[in-house]
């Protein structure tokens, strides 16, 4: 009975529940894009093994593992972290005999992989899909298999390239690694290969001189027929070295050449927690305020003998059948969303080229379930008292606003607001976590002016009303209506505010960090009259650095070397950015050092960052424990503490250390003194732009750009909703007299009220975490870092909202006769 009777309660008023089907369309929508990223690149794997060939991978372990113990008493708890590295550790040369010698091993093959960047006549020679390049010996070429196409396999001097680089054999290319920068004719060109990967080839006896390692980063195995592959795998884990089967062989592979997810996973999480709150602060909004709209109805059938029970079930009913409606099309919708997102992120490189979008059923049927829940709640909570009161008091409330249940709502924002300066007081906002904390304490500020709702809307709103009510007697009446019906200003302003704190939040933090980043990287290079990178290829050998460093001109240079080193962070291996730095002469680089000397860092010696020094409470003279990008562990001392790391990183190391440790250790960078006559080199002048940082704020633009565009449809759809509930207020003032166009600037001026409203709140939200999360970057605090950027952003929410009250107002009341209006 109950299903029959919601079913033809949806039909008949099917322009009523338009605007709860649009939210909970885009809201499942949403969900199951983002959810769909999420567990894509949660899923993805490591990419094609190169190895899948051979039986057996012996090779270095590419990550750092830490196992701390808990004693909880009545047992003992282990848990390990790891980290991946950015390169491999050679294995010992002797280490291809031994593993030869092992009983049951079959044929043996030495793999040296390192990248090599190339060019063709001083133009950088690129990979599609910005794949790795990545050259071996020749005689590895068999483990994929790579097989010659054309030409014949590499000789003194010769490479072998793979086709997906669109080169041709006879040519001359330019090979750059850590070792130097050499020409090299093609002699052949290879197919086979794996995804992601591009191929080079080299002459074996070449591969030490050209590549800096000592020995093959791998060692491909075949087990001999008949024997067990465990038992060979056990005497080979013997002899020291880690060793790979099954799945995990592609993980003996170089590991740059393998796509890495960690950043992916991430942004795709962060993703979701934006697009998820937002969809379900709306959708919950959205359908309270159906509910609230419904009053007067469901006062009449309070009075014709409807029990709350039986009115709970109604509503409960018609929201799960219009929720399930708009399920059908949204999930394919979600699908179409993620693998344009996806596209994007690509082209950013914020995520590997390889990444692909998995369409998983579970994820979709978890997403349809929670709008449906969401939806099931949020009608459960708006009609708790709406069925419960009495009829008389139902009809009143609807002309008049409640003043009920005041007492729960300060409590519960209370105890928000309590949770919102906690993380922006506790949690260093200055970290990795600073960001994703913004916005934890965005939701949590949200949530407690939703809770608030009349209170803290009403009494906004009474300031703004009576400054509109200057401007004339509609805009009396105007703000007369919106002190009554605080509840539905509530409504249309909360969903307003969500568009506006959430994104500028988001948007502003970008900017601020982006902001602090230039403004220290402006400061490191100051000292500097000119900064040079390579021309043709991704940095300098260190040896060309150097050359250029000695000119006779040059009173002062600093050589950086970009690197990534692990630090133990209590038990958690973390990743940092860190720079080999060489230096001499007159200073060339002003990194802010505050305690200590930077002319100190030699091979057995660090610099730190004042924030990770003090997170780890390192002085000066203290030797903690690092792993380089090979895995190579070390014990540096502590010899000065810096201010200037954004955009540069937390940790200097001596340039040769890095340059022998990492796998590319070039030269991003040289800073010069004096006037250096750099004709001859494969140098330009550099733009002081930090690369990764400008793709970082590309990736939060596109994330606000996502959340942004949902929020706006939601927001005109609140005020379609909120305007089209109003026919019989309308009519009603038609009747007493008013004219349409005096209906429609009354609603013009209840809508500025409204976006005024919504925009203070939002600013002041905004404001609050955007200024502390400037101040724990650089102690100063800031709104906004670009006020037109800003400005602009102020201006465009408030016009959509004026745009969208302003909208279905024309639509509801026309320039026609009355009766239209009944």
């Amino acid at each position: 009975m109950t299903l029959r009777l919601a079913v033809a309660s949806v039909r008949r008023r099917l322009g009523a529940f338009v605007g709860t089907f649009l939210t909970a369309f885009l809201a499942v929508a949403l969900i199951s894009g983002s959810g769909s990223l999420l567990y894509s690149v949660l899923t993805a794997g490591p990419g094609a093994d190169r190895f899948a060939g051979v039986d057996v991978v012996v090779a270095e372990k590419r990550s750092v593992e830490l196992t701390t113990r808990h004693d909880k008493g009545d047992e003992v708890k282990e848990k390990t972290k790891t980290e991946r590295l950015t390169g491999a550790v050679p294995l010992p040369a002797d280490l291809v005999a031994a593993v030869a010698a092992t009983t049951g091993v079959g044929e043996v093959v030495a793999d040296s992989a390192f990248p090599v960047a190339l060019d063709l006549e001083g133009v950088p020679v690129r990979a599609p899909e910005r794949a790795a390049v990545v050259a071996h010996g020749w005689a590895s070429a068999p483990l994929t298999p790579y097989v010659l196409r054309d030409g014949t396999a590499p000789a003194t001097n010769e490479v072998a390239v793979g086709a997906e680089l669109g080169l041709t054999t006879g040519q001359t290319v330019g090979l750059t690694t850590r070792t130097g920068t050499r020409d090299a004719r093609v002699s052949g060109v290879v197919t086979g290969g794996v995804p992601g990967q591009a191929a080079i080839f080299v002459a074996d006896r070449q591969v030490g001189e050209w590549s800096g390692l000592t020995g093959p980063t791998a060692i491909a195995v075949q087990v001999v027929p008949g024997f067990s592959p465990d038992d060979v795998v056990s005497a080979l884990a013997g002899l020291g070295a880690g060793v790979f089967t099954g799945d995990e062989k592609v993980h003996g592979d170089l590991p740059g050449a393998v796509p890495d997810y960690v950043g992916a996973v991430s942004i795709f999480g962060f993703l979701l927690g934006i697009t998820g709150f937002a969809a379900v602060f709306v959708l919950t909004g959205t359908v309270s305020l159906a509910v609230r709209q419904r009053l007067r109805e469901l006062a009449l059938l309070r009075t014709a003998g409807a029990t709350p029970r039986q009115l709970r079930r109604l509503l409960a009913t018609e929201i799960t059948l219009v929720t399930v409606v708009a399920t059908v099309p949204a999930l394919p919708i979600g699908v179409v969303v993620a693998h344009v997102v996806a596209g994007r992120f690509r082209e950013l490189g914020a995520v590997p080229a390889q990444f692909t979008v998995a369409v998983n059923p579970v994820v979709l049927i978890a997403s349809a379930v929670l709008g449906l829940l969401v939806t099931r709640l949020a009608t459960a909570v708006a009609a708790r008292r709406a069925v419960r009161i009495s009829p008389t008091q139902a009809l009143r409330e609807t002309v008049t606003d409640a003043r009920a249940g005041r007492v729960p709502r300060v409590v519960a924002a209370v105890v928000l607001t309590a949770g919102a300066v906690a993380v922006l007081g506790i949690v260093p906002l200055g970290g990795p976590l600073g960001m994703g904390m913004g916005f934890v304490s965005c939701a949590l500020l949200l949530c407690a002016a939703a809770t608030l709702g009349p209170i803290l809307v009403g009494g906004v709103t009474a300031v703004v009303s009576r400054l509109v009510g200057s401007t004339g007697v509609l805009g009396r009446v105007a703000g007369a209506m919106t002190r009554v019906e605080s509840r539905r200003v509530v409504g249309v302003a909360i969903p307003l505010t969500l568009m506006f704190a959430i994104n500028a939040t988001m948007l502003v933090n970008g900017d601020i960090l982006g902001a602090v980043t230039a403004e220290q990287e402006a400061t490191r290079v100051a000292p500097a009259t000119t900064r040079v990178t390579a021309s043709n290829a991704p940095g300098l050998p260190l040896a060309v650095a150097e050359r250029v460093a000695a000119l006779p001109s040059v009173t002062g240079s600093a050589l950086t070397l970009g690197t990534r080193v692990v630090v133990d962070q209590d038990g958690k291996p973390e990743d940092y950015p860190a720079q080999g730095l060489r230096s001499a002469g007159e200073r060339a680089l002003d990194l802010g050092v505050t305690a200590g000397n930077l002319g100190d860092v030699d091979g057995g010696s660090v610099a730190v960052s004042a924030p990770l020094a003090g997170q780890r409470g390192w002085r000066l003279g203290d030797r903690p424990t690092f792993w380089l990008a090979d895995g190579t562990r070390v014990a540096l001392r502590v010899v000065a503490v810096f201010e200037h790391w954004r955009g540069f990183g937390d940790l200097v190391l001596d340039a040769g250390l890095v340059a022998a440790h990492d796998p590319r250790g070039l030269v991003g960078s040289v800073h010069l003194r004096g006037e250096p006559d750099l004709a001859g080199f494969p140098v330009v002048a550099a733009s002081n732009a930090v690369p990764e940082a400008e793709n970082q704020q590309a990736a939060w633009e596109l994330m606000v750009a996502v959340s942004l565009g949902f929020t706006a449809i939601a927001v005109v759809n609140t005020f379609a909703v909120a305007t089209g509930a109003r026919r019989r207020e309308f009519a009603g003032l038609r009747l007493a007299g008013a004219t349409a166009r005096q209906v429609h600037r009354l609603l013009d001026r209840e809508a500025v009220i409204t976006v005024a409203v919504a925009l203070v709140l939002g600013c002041v939200i905004s404001g609050i975490v955007v200024g502390a999360f400037s101040v724990a970057q650089d102690g100063r605090w800031r709104m906004f870092a670009d006020p037109v950027r800003y400005l602009g952003m102020v201006a465009g929410v408030g016009l959509l909202g004026l745009v969208a009250g302003a909208v279905p107002a024309r639509l509801v009341v026309r320039f026609r006769a009355l009766p239209q209006l009944g």
